[in-house]
């Protein structure tokens, strides 16, 4: 069986402030909508797209526009990445001004706070059309999100997602979209090509607030499951008895199903690394904090998955039950 480890120790980093978001902000939620109920009913087809970071989701939101016919420029500040895009159509450029020229709308899908910023505020900014409309698909701050919307007033959208890549790729993935309803509905053909299922909110920010909910819950139910595993090895039980047990039990999430085995066994194929997984709870901690709450257990989260960075397991955040069990496990 597993043999336990001393679980690692707990960081004394304290969360980072958050710039408090301007207050008084609208945040009410407009709720879910399918191809059906949606006002986004455009038929126009075949738009200029360009997507601007091209990790794992970035390739895939990609991959799925080239699907319906929209025509995708890539820029990725690492070349190399675009193979597979490119011969599906993808055209990659040297430059972000060069990305966006003929864009009509301009997606970016990147890692963090610092990373958008330095994008959009940046060479972004000064060579954007001002007709085209801007997307953030990242999961950053409300505070960061609430900023692009002022920067790109009337033509700012963020859109984070739910789902794999491997679920936005075969349009199964929930599409969180947060702004201005004139301009959300001019990406009608853009959205209904990404997935039939999407949620509408009053703001960006407010976008990016549902996105760290749904975050913090999935994280928090690997560490847990993981934890659980410990108990269950701990007094003798083996991986066919955990997997007996749990494998298809209610208590474990569909969500948290697709990384059980993950989890169970250390083999971590994952999207989803550590680093970020840490990240997002941060931002989900300093959005508590901004409110005055205090979120105990998501502070212990947020610092399993910090330490699974620091030690290397980075895979995907399935890599957290690592800091538990050395990676030889006995067969079931």
């Amino acid at each position: 069986m597993c043999r336990l480890l001393r679980p690692a120790a707990a960081s004394n980093r304290q969360v980072a402030a958050m710039t408090r978001a301007p207050a008084r902000e609208s945040m009410g939620m407009r709720g879910s909508s399918s191809r059906s109920e949606r006002t986004l009913t455009s038929k126009e087809t075949g738009m200029d797209i360009a997507v601007l970071g091209i990790g794992r989701m970035g390739r895939a939101l990609a991959q799925r526009l080239l699907q319906d016919g929209h025509r995708v420029a890539v820029w990725n500040r690492t070349r190399g990445k675009a193979g597979e895009l490119l011969s599906a159509g993808a055209e990659e450029k040297p430059t972000i001004a060069d990305a966006v020229a003929e864009a009509d709308v301009v997606i970016t899908m990147l890692a963090n706070d610092p990373a958008v910023r330095a994008v959009a505020l940046g060479e972004l900014r000064s060579s954007i059309d001002p007709r085209t409309i801007y997307i953030d698909s990242s999961t950053i701050s409300p505070t960061l999100s609430g900023e692009l919307a002022a920067s790109f007033p009337d033509r700012f959208v963020a859109m984070p997602v739910v789902g794999s890549p491997a679920a936005v790729t075969a349009g199964q993935a929930v599409f969180l979209l947060g702004g201005d309803d004139s301009v959300i509905d001019r990406l009608g053909a853009m959205v209904s090509s990404l997935s039939d299922n999407s949620r509408r909110y009053d703001t960006a920010p407010l976008a990016i607030v549902a996105k760290l909910t749904a975050n913090l819950l999935l994280l928090s139910g690997v560490v847990a499951l993981a934890e659980s595993f410990v108990v269950g090895r701990s007094g003798g039980l083996s991986e066919d008895q955990l997997r007996d047990l749990l494998g298809a039990s209610p208590a474990v999430a569909p969500a948290l199903q697709n990384r059980f085995e993950s989890v169970l066994t250390g083999s971590h194929d994952g999207w989803w690394a550590t680093a970020l997984g840490a990240k997002d709870a941060g931002l989900a901690l300093g959005l508590a904090h901004q409110a005055d709450m205090e979120l105990p257990v998501a502070a212990v989260v947020q610092r399993q998955y910090a330490a699974a960075a620091s030690s290397g397991l980075n895979a995907d955040i399935a890599a957290v039950a690592d800091l538990y069990c050395s990676a030889t496990r006995a067969a079931g």
